[in-house]
């Protein structure tokens, strides 16, 4: 019999200690219907059956709101419900069409682009799927009977209706289906078929075996039309009608056409996924909470004198504010590239002097005429005003200490580096001028010889690390500043391991065993560079993962890390992304993403310190032994 007296309750709840184990917080999209935000018991009962915490999310278009739920929330459902306005996806209305839920709209579009710029795990059911694909550049019909009329991008053919159809047609199987079905909301109603590899296929795999087939309800008449580049067709109905998307990049995101939440133990599966991807997700923020995360390469400094703002989430660049926090970054390594001449070539030449002045007019005092060593100076000119502007919410950083406080204060952190000695203009003296500024790293070389060493893509002119070069390692050993190794030929690699009195490190390598281009570590000076006790960091770019596809993923950068882990030990390696230098692979596409990263060592049970190691604790250990050095 059922207790009316909340002391007796209360007794079950402080019964044990602690009063309740974590569970992932789940924030459902609630309908809107006469002035009245609703939702179904069906979803918040089975994401309740499946472990996770429902939070209703009323539909509200303010910025302010969306984002900070968010932040709250550990995964996202978007439920089902009447049609979208086909003026958001560019479209007049067609006479097909039913009552539109304008007040869903702009809240539900906004929330699931902000939520898929979070990594945040999504689910969308029936209108939700549509919300999806709508919200990340795929296609709604108005009508299922005038998908035969969408214009479906011949990039996203994999999958498509009209491919489907034709599959299903060829084993005789009839065109067109009911899709809105008057029978009770837990019968199914008909069949879909899943493709092999697919999240669902897993998702309800039973035996050891994954699912091909599923029976489903079906209550729509709308219908994805195409996923667009973010998505692929999963799930098809027996007259090629699209029944599920999920990524193509490796993310938790799954949108079905039917309703889950109608079919009782049959729609569970789907559920526990979430809750399942939303724990992940909540222990993967977790690390990053603890652990301090630090890119050691990017290029994205040679942006900021063109006029990109470091304030704006900008397409143009791959790290700014935005995607830093986005991706739970604290810190990275911003480098003052400089491109190397060719022989008769001037370093002015290389540069967009012009163009710097022009959104620098302040600099045109400059003239035609740039050195290196000026060029540098002005990325850090530019660093430091984009910092002064934005202090609150970041620091420059140049010492281990510093990225700590900066972790403590609620700031993310820029470290100054240099790639290409270049920058030197054969001058030791400024070595000591770019200690001073702040420079934590001088990758030696780039692409071509310089007068310090040999590039991996060089011609041998000194037959490694010069006379000159040698007398720049020492200079820089005595200031405190890590000599960096990628872009070497072998020799001046092996050279410099030999002249530096400190471990050298590599920012931005990946493995020559696993794609054999010159650019990359060989086992045996992985091994030499372990042995010296320096550091070696994957780099995201395609060319460097991978050599027989123009495309990388997140799968093939992990390969890469697992393999110098192997050789080095894991006290050894690290991430230094290569963003805005050619580097960004599906799945890790730019700095909103590293979190990604962090979520797939959780997945192949990494533990928390190891983690920590490769997000920055093993080169802070080698920043902090070289700048220890100083001058001893």
């Amino acid at each position: 019999m059922e207790t009316f007296h909340v002391e007796s309750h209360l007794r079950e709840v402080y019964a044990t200690y602690p009063e309740s184990g974590h569970r992932p917080v789940i924030g459902i999209t609630a309908n809107y219907v006469d002035g009245d935000a609703t939702l179904r018991d069906r979803y918040y009962s089975q994401v309740v059956r499946a472990g996770g915490i429902p939070v209703i999310i009323p539909p509200v278009d303010d910025k302010d709101v969306i984002v900070n739920t968010l932040d709250h929330i550990d995964a996202l459902l978007l439920t089902g419900g009447g049609d979208h306005n086909p003026l958001w996806f560019g479209q007049e209305p067609s006479p097909l069409l039913h009552s539109i839920n304008a007040t869903r709209d702009l809240p539900e579009l906004l929330i699931t682009r902000l939520a898929f710029n979070r990594q945040i795990p999504m689910l969308g059911i029936c209108r939700g799927l549509q919300t999806l694909a709508l919200a990340l550049g795929g296609g709604v019909a108005q009508d299922i009977s005038e998908l035969e009329h969408e214009a479906v991008p011949s990039e996203s053919a994999e999958g498509t209706v009209g491919e489907a159809g034709a599959a299903w047609a060829q084993r005789g199987v009839v065109r067109t289906i009911k899709h809105s079905q008057d029978a009770d909301r837990s019968l199914a109603t008909h069949s879909v078929s899943l493709s092999p590899q697919s999240m669902l296929a897993s998702i309800y795999a039973a035996d050891g075996k994954e699912a091909n087939t599923l029976c489903v309800n079906s209550f729509h008449h709308q219908a994805v039309s195409h996923g667009g580049p973010r998505f692929k067709a999963t799930a098809w109905a027996p007259d090629g009608v699209i029944e599920a998307l999920e990524s193509t990049e490796m993310k938790p995101i799954l949108g079905v056409q039917w309703h889950p939440e109608w079919l009782g133990d049959d729609g569970l599966p789907i559920f526990r996924w979430l809750v399942e991807q939303a724990n992940l997700f909540w222990k993967a923020k977790k690390v990053h909470e603890r652990t301090l995360t630090l890119d050691t390469h990017c290029d994205t400094p040679m942006f900021f004198p063109q006029g990109v703002q470091f304030g704006q989430r900008d397409d143009r660049i791959l790290y700014d504010l935005h995607k830093m926090t986005d991706g739970r970054q604290d810190a990275v390594i911003m480098a003052a590239y400089l491109p190397q001449p060719k022989m008769g070539e001037q370093f002015s030449q290389k540069v967009d002097i012009a163009g710097i002045i022009r959104h620098n007019p302040e600099l045109a005092s400059l003239g035609t005429q740039l050195s290196p060593a000026q060029y540098a100076d002005m990325i850090f000119d530019k660093l430091e005003h984009i910092v002064a502007h934005y202090s609150d919410y970041i620091s420059i950083a140049r010492t281990p200490a510093d990225l700590y406080e900066d972790k403590r204060m609620g700031r993310h952190s820029i470290m100054f580096g240099i790639e290409n000695g270049l920058a030197l203009n054969h001058d030791l003296a400024y070595v000591r001028h770019f200690a001073q500024r702040g420079v934590v790293y001088i990758t030696l070389c780039h692409n071509g010889d310089n007068d310090i060493c040999d590039s991996a893509r060089g011609c041998n002119t000194h037959n490694g690390v010069s006379s000159f070069g040698e007398k720049v390692i020492r200079r820089m050993n005595e200031e405190g500043i890590m000599v960096d190794l990628s872009h070497a030929a072998e020799k001046s690699f092996y050279d410099a391991l030999d002249i530096s009195s400190t471990p050298i490190v590599c920012s931005h390598s990946n493995s020559r065993a696993l794609c054999d281009v010159p650019r990359n570590l060989t086992d045996d000076q992985m091994r030499a560079l372990a042995q010296k006790g320096g550091v070696a960091h994957i780099t995201l770019y395609h060319g460097f993962l991978r050599a027989d596809t123009p495309e990388a993923t997140i799968l093939d950068a992990i390969d890469h890390l697992e393999h110098a882990i192997q050789v080095m030990g894991i006290d050894h390696v690290g991430i230094g992304t290569d963003f805005d230098g050619d580097g960004t692979v599906r799945g890790c596409a730019d700095a909103s993403e590293l979190i990604n990263f962090t979520r797939h060592l959780l997945l192949r049970r990494y533990s928390e310190r190891d983690i920590a190691k490769i997000w920055g604790g093993n080169w802070l250990r080698v920043m902090a032994q070289v700048q220890a050095a100083k001058n001893m």
